[in-house]
């Protein structure tokens, strides 16, 4: 993994709007103080898009007896 881009804070003032294009491409960026990491400016979680409810309807089955114990189980937790 190739080390994060730093810079110190007058750099990071001067050079903002560069610096959200290289984290909006996925680089993480340290900005420094006096020589010492104080923050790391890191891209967002991309937002997971989802369809409406009961978008998988019709895709998935349950069995009519998926709320039954099979007898082994039930045994193994005494509950027979």
């Amino acid at each position: 993994m190739e080390a994060a881009r730093q810079y110190n804070v007058h750099e990071a003032k001067t050079h903002f709007s560069r610096i959200l294009e290289q984290v909006a491409t996925g680089e993480e960026v340290v900005i420094s103080k006096a020589g010492e990491p104080v923050a790391k400016v890191v891209p967002l979680r991309p937002k997971v898009k989802r369809t409406g409810r009961g978008s998988l309807r019709g895709q998935i089955r349950i069995p009519d007896d998926f709320d039954e114990l099979p007898d082994d189980i039930a045994d193994a937790f005494g509950m027979r």
